[in-house]
């Protein structure tokens, strides 16, 4: 038995839930198959302590708030979890979890695509690949499986009992990697921490949060990332209430910051010298959000709280003005190494032509280059915000309304055409 749909949404995270809430609303026959729960990737890609990175009035959906937390609060992963099956249950979108999507490809002769599922077949006209920006973690292939020292990506910490005895150190320096950092050196553990290139917001400033700041400014819809800010990891944290991220009060409580890590040998990492560099950039982007925010409050005629004490710098640490090159890792008591180094996106079950020579989506606004196929999730996919939830049920609106429009041009038919 064949199964025959419209539109097959790939992904039940809040991509496909924003995306069948707007179908939906299109009056568009779809269905959205997940391999696992609903939000599974909240639920269990995620560490225990992990809250969201925006308050609870802003990290949502424009239809629903948080009812399980006030509005400047920031939500645990689960209730963010909750929320979004909240959300589909609300918008009733046809969900089907646990059903995995192996193949699909374009249909011989004929529009639409055959979609090989662990639960049958699926014929449908289009697809919207809605699997999110975070689905196969990246761990470069740098110290040996053999080494003696436990690796593990961020996606799969869950909290400090979980690793053996001994000191840990975290690659990474973007929110993930800065705030398992955290989360280790207030559990008792010796903790070093290498960071690159980043960017670290106040959390708050003059009374108002940063997701509000970036608001104002118009920089969620900032169209694209500025050239060579690809790899500019963002320090951010919602946790214990949420303050901003800053190394070096890490490094007054105990934590060691080191610069990239470079290569391996011997039993040593070796981290470059750009420790000083990396903070001193992370140091001129906040005080750049601190310039923005003052003038508009100037322009605007706000009557925010100025906040001097905002501007005001931790001490250097040691570990910023003598830098360490080298980490032996037997003589440094070093047991784990938690790599926070980002995600790849995998379409490799999209049989298509709409990737480019090293497998990224070829799109416009998430509508590809091969017709009746769409993405959703991807990160700048229209906008600075598009991965996240208010973000991303914008994208699936416009994504929407292309299939609408579409499936208009197909129902057309000449006036005075035969049937």
């Amino acid at each position: 038995m064949v199964e025959r749909i419209d539109t097959l949404v790939v992904g039940a995270g809040q991509a496909g839930i924003a995306m069948s809430e707007h179908l939906g609303k299109q009056g568009v026959p779809h269905l959205v198959l997940e391999k696992n729960r609903v939000a599974e990737a909240w639920r269990s890609g995620r560490w225990d302590a992990l809250v969201a990175n925006g308050p609870a009035w802003h990290d949502r959906f424009p239809n629903l708030e948080h009812d399980s937390c006030g509005p400047d609060a920031f939500p645990t992963k689960e209730k963010v979890a909750d929320y979004l099956c909240a959300y589909a249950e609300m918008v009733n979108a046809p969900i089907h979890t646990g059903v995995e999507v192996r193949r699909a490809s374009r249909l011989p002769g004929r529009s639409g695509f055959r979609v090989e599922t662990s639960d049958g077949v699926i014929e449908a006209q289009r697809i919207v690949a809605a699997t999110g920006a975070f689905q196969h973690p990246v761990v470069p292939r740098l110290v040996p499986e053999d080494s003696g020292v436990t690796q593990m990506h961020s996606f799969d910490y869950r909290n400090p009992g979980q690793l053996p005895e001994g000191a840990v150190l975290v690659v990474g320096g973007g929110s993930s990697g800065a705030q398992i950092a955290d989360e280790l050196n207030r559990a008792g553990r010796r903790v070093y921490l290498s960071i690159g290139a980043h960017d670290r917001p106040p959390r708050a400033y003059r009374g108002r949060d940063y997701c509000w700041w970036l608001g104002v400014l118009g920089l969620w819809d900032q169209a694209a990332l500025e050239p060579g800010r690809e790899h500019v990891a963002i320090a951010v944290s919602g946790a214990y209430g949420g303050a901003t991220m800053d190394f070096r009060r890490l490094a007054s409580e105990g934590v060691t910051l080191m610069g990239v890590t470079k290569s391996y040998g011997n039993g040593a990492l070796y981290f470059a010298d750009d420790l000083a560099a990396n903070i001193a950039d992370g140091d001129a982007n906040y005080l750049s959000v601190l310039d923005a925010a003052d003038a508009y409050a100037e322009r605007m005629g706000l009557d925010l709280p100025e906040e001097p004490e905002a501007r005001v710098a931790w001490p250097d640490p040691e570990c910023l003005t003598h830098p360490i090159l080298e980490l032996d890792l037997v003589r440094e008591g070093v047991s784990t190494i938690i790599w926070a180094t980002g995600f790849r996106q995998d379409f490799g079950w999209l049989e298509v032509d709409a990737f480019d020579k090293v497998g990224g989506p070829v799109h416009q606004r998430g509508v590809s280059q091969e017709p009746g196929v769409y993405f959703l999730g991807l990160p700048w996919q229209s906008r600075r915000g598009s991965t996240f939830i208010w973000g991303v049920w914008h994208d699936a609106k416009h994504v929407a309304d292309q299939i609408a429009i579409q499936r208009n041009y197909e129902a057309y038919s000449p006036a005075g055409a035969q049937a």
